[in-house]
């Protein structure tokens, strides 16, 4: 059982070139053998800006990790997790379209039901998902997904007093056209601590798409909870918040209210990269630190062997970043300093120990929860896989 410290802590902070080369790291790396919208949906917010109070005390150079106890077994292709208010989970299988309930106590599956219009193929299907801030007065879930012309984000309620497997409603597309391929498809969305909704989106392997400011593909968004333009972005009727990524599956805030996001590499470097609006972050002009005036250097950066980093999350005054290709759990502590190099360099956690490494959540205070990605069809699945496990970080 969970304590109740942390079922009341539990929240969402969702919370990373040609197909044909072998040596690049896609989205996923190699193969391994509808209510109404509360007044805040509005366009009258600003981004958050980056909190000037004092910074809490810095982490250590070195960090840990405890696996407390595996949560729940027998997942299909677990991609977006998120939390409900009270500690229970919502994990959504990419290739069977489904989204499934995860008691906070037990690790009791219950499955809500399938989205309509999905159509799994190749790194595309159901991926992201988010829980709105309103959801105790209206009761919304957001997921990023692929369909037969493009990646979408919709909205459904959910009905718990309906029979399992019939508690989602029709799904409510809030912006679609975002570009769709075989591989790069991002699908990372998360509420930021402005209320706003935040996605990754990739650039499908047409790597001109990520300049390309008329183009969803390749960017980070920033949108109203109804899918529209945030006053205080770039520009003023367009929801592109950054451009320049490759493959963005990792978003996550620090404890300034700053935004972060990992993303994939092409053959070189994957990339840690602090989030400033209207930023260009160098796809494909530039992979990893260049020092080119125009572009925006990672805060951190990884071969490609040992990241291929999907999702992020903020705790104890580090970023942590789960490794699919890599298979390890890294930690990178952070100085709070204005040019925000890390404190330490990044340190490898379970290194090949669960397999490859999906989403990473911020479970309140010093805990984590961890989901496997070995089912997808590029890792090699062991008894019990996939799987959501409760970490202890320091």
């Amino acid at each position: 059982m969970l304590s109740p410290v942390l079922r009341k802590g539990v929240v969402a902070v969702l919370a990373p070139a040609s197909i044909l080369l072998s040596a690049c790291s896609s989205a996923d790396g190699p193969a391994a053998g509808a209510g109404a919208p509360s007044s805040s949906a509005t366009g009258t917010a600003t981004a958050p800006p980056a909190t000037k109070s004092p910074s809490p005390a810095l982490p250590p150079a070195k960090g840990s990790v405890e696996v407390v106890k595996t949560f729940t077994t027998g997942l299909a292709s677990p991609w977006g997790l998120a939390t409900l208010p009270g500690g229970d989970l919502l994990v959504a299988s990419r290739d069977d379209a489904t989204i499934t309930r995860i008691d906070g106590d037990s690790g009791r599956k219950t499955l809500l039901g399938s989205v309509p219009g999905v159509a799994p193929s190749g790194e595309g299907g159901l991926l992201g998902l988010a829980v709105a801030p309103t959801f105790g007065a209206d009761h919304l879930i957001y997921a990023y997904f692929t369909t037969e012309s493009d990646n979408r984000i919709a909205r459904m309620q959910y009905d718990e007093r309906k029979p399992p497997g019939r508690q989602l409603g029709a799904p409510d597309t809030i912006l679609r056209g975002i570009p769709k391929g075989s591989i790069h498809n991002g699908g990372r969305i998360a509420f930021g601590p402005d209320r706003m909704l935040y996605a990754g989106t990739g650039e499908t392997g047409d790597t001109g798409l990520a300049q390309d400011k008329a183009s969803l593909a390749g960017k980070i968004l920033r949108m109203t909870p109804d899918g529209e333009p945030v006053h205080g972005n770039p520009e003023g009727d367009s929801v592109v918040y950054s451009y320049g990524h490759r493959n963005v599956q990792g978003l996550a805030w620090d404890s300034r209210k700053q935004l972060w996001a990992a993303e994939f590499g092409q053959n070189t470097w994957d990339e840690l990269n602090r989030i400033e609006p209207g930023r260009n972050y160098g796809w494909p002009e530039v992979e990893g630190r260049k020092g080119e005036a125009g572009f925006v250097d990672p805060v951190a950066q990884w071969k490609t062997s040992e990241a291929s980093p999907s999702g992020i999350a903020y705790a104890e005054g580090s970023i942590w970043m789960a490794g699919l290709r890599g298979e390890r759990l890294w930690r990178i502590p952070l100085s709070g300093k204005p040019d925000e190099e890390p404190l330490a360099a990044p340190q490898a956690l379970l290194d090949g120990r669960y397999g490859r490494l999906r989403t990473v959540l911020a479970a309140g205070g010093d805990t984590l929860w961890l989901v496997t990605s070995n089912t997808d069809g590029r890792g090699t699945p062991k008894p019990g896989d996939d799987r959501i496990l409760l970490l202890k970080v320091r």
